[in-house]
């Protein structure tokens, strides 16, 4: 299960700097994860300062 980038993203780029599989891009209003590359592994959660990110 892919994960999602929530309302709560500071865009601080963390995210995208941890995914080990280039899924998470920036966005025009904050990051978002490609669902067909995420491979769920949660790096990008774990690593989120304002924990925007969670599963779909």
């Amino acid at each position: 299960m892919a994960y999602k980038i929530g309302e709560a993203c500071v865009k601080c780029g963390a995210c995208a700097n941890t995914c080990p599989v280039g899924a998470i891009e920036e966005g025009e209003d904050r990051y978002i994860i490609d669902p067909d590359v995420c491979i769920s592994c949660g790096a990008c959660a774990d690593t989120c300062p304002v924990e925007a990110i969670e599963e779909e």
